[in-house]
């Protein structure tokens, strides 16, 4: 949509705005140039005119900025596509949501940051500078989601009677071993081995060895 003067393009880190919302567009440029470190050199209202852009111009883009929510091609899936046809660009997600399921979305697209647009425009800038130097950048709620998440799937799911299970197959016992040392039967051992299946979330013993030992739940 716009496209801006190029003056000292060399020494600031160039970037692509998407936002379908012309006023919020208004606040971030101001906010991320009030500094000589970033310049916005394309505005867009959707993901398609990032990628109409991209195809065209002439100029080097650093950091591709985008909101989540916008017509025709949204954040997600406008970061997909610059991640496998411009792979250099770094791409920082802006957006109001905190969602565990646009967390998961956004992270799965390989973008370099998501950060709120209640961040102030230092965290902003500072999110920007990061991303163009390789690293990557997290708003804090969103960081804090994301270590609740890790803790939960860390979190050991097994009764101590199953991870001593767990333990004796790891350790190369059968299902029949396993039941005349613990006094039950082969279908029981099956029993206990398909509740642990469940809360491991995986589908055979291979699986499940390989998860809880990375869970530390058994010893290697």
């Amino acid at each position: 949509m716009i496209e801006s003067d190029m003056i000292n393009k060399s020494m600031k880190i160039r970037a692509v705005l998407a936002d379908d919302h012309a006023m919020v567009r208004a606040g971030i440029r101001q906010f991320v140039e009030k500094t000589d470190e970033v310049q916005v050199i394309y505005e867009a209202s959707n993901g398609q005119e990032v990628i109409d852009y991209l195809s065209t111009c002439n100029s080097k883009v650093d950091v591709a900025i985008l909101d989540i929510k916008m017509p025709e091609m949204n954040g997600i899936e406008t970061t997909k596509f610059i991640r496998h046809t411009y792979p250099n660009i770094r791409v920082l997600i802006l957006s109001a949501y905190d969602d565990d399921p646009y967390i998961s979305a956004v992270l799965s697209t390989g973008a370099d940051g998501y950060m709120l647009k209640s961040a102030t425009p230092i965290e902003l800038i500072s999110a920007i500078k990061s991303i163009h130097g390789g690293r990557s950048a997290l708003s804090p709620a969103i960081a804090q989601k994301l270590i609740g998440q890790l803790a939960q799937e860390t979190k050991n799911p097994l009764t101590d009677r199953e991870v001593e299970m767990l333990q004796m197959l790891k350790n190369g016992k059968t299902n029949k071993q396993i039941g005349v040392e613990k006094g039950i039967s082969s279908r029981t051992v099956q029993s206990h081995l398909a509740n642990i299946y469940r809360k491991l979330d995986v589908s055979n013993r291979t699986e499940a060895l390989s998860k809880a030992t990375n869970m530390g739940v058994i010893k290697i």
